[in-house]
């Protein structure tokens, strides 16, 4: 029932503008920028994790960036049906979803990559677009230390959409 609810809300997401000029506030320009040209069903999960973060009382602007930037390699290039494909492919035959995914940009399979290897695909981008290694690595989800705590609430934040 919960990917039926995620797959209404790729098809049916809006922005409000009030919404975009938080997020505008919170990442640098560059990323502002890798936000801005993120289909709008990534936007409206980045806001909503994000919007789950700040009602658990989390305000640290680089999670907040993570938030909003953690889906930003899926891109234009990962169709509805390659989500719809990979979340069942991942579910029962995770090895066949492997052995699917290429590397290779120009391949037809190269969104089935995406879906598995966009954290660290999307802290690159993060990274390029002027964001910190701290941002990075709450998107790649690998911050230790004082920052685990917060890591584990992006964490929870994305998969309770």
């Amino acid at each position: 029932m919960h990917r039926v609810g995620q797959f209404f809300g790729h098809v049916t997401a809006r922005v409000d503008p009030d919404e975009v000029a938080r997020a505008r506030s919170i990442l640098p320009a560059g990323a502002w920028q890798l936000f801005e040209g993120m289909p709008t069903s990534d936007r409206r999960h980045g806001l909503d994790v994000m919007g789950r973060l700040l009602t658990a009382g989390r305000d640290d602007p680089e999670l907040l960036a993570a938030a909003l930037l953690h889906d930003a390699a899926k891109g234009r290039r990962m169709r509805l049906w390659h989500r719809v494909g990979a979340v069942l492919l991942e579910a029962l035959t995770p090895a066949l979803l492997e052995r699917l995914a290429s590397p290779d940009p120009a391949s037809r399979r190269y969104p089935f990559h995406l879906y598995l290897h966009h954290a660290e695909l999307s802290a690159s981008l993060a990274l390029g677009a002027g964001c910190g290694e701290r941002t990075a690595a709450f998107i790649r989800g690998s911050a230790a230390g004082p920052d685990a705590a917060a890591a584990a609430a992006l964490l929870a934040a994305d998969e309770a959409s």
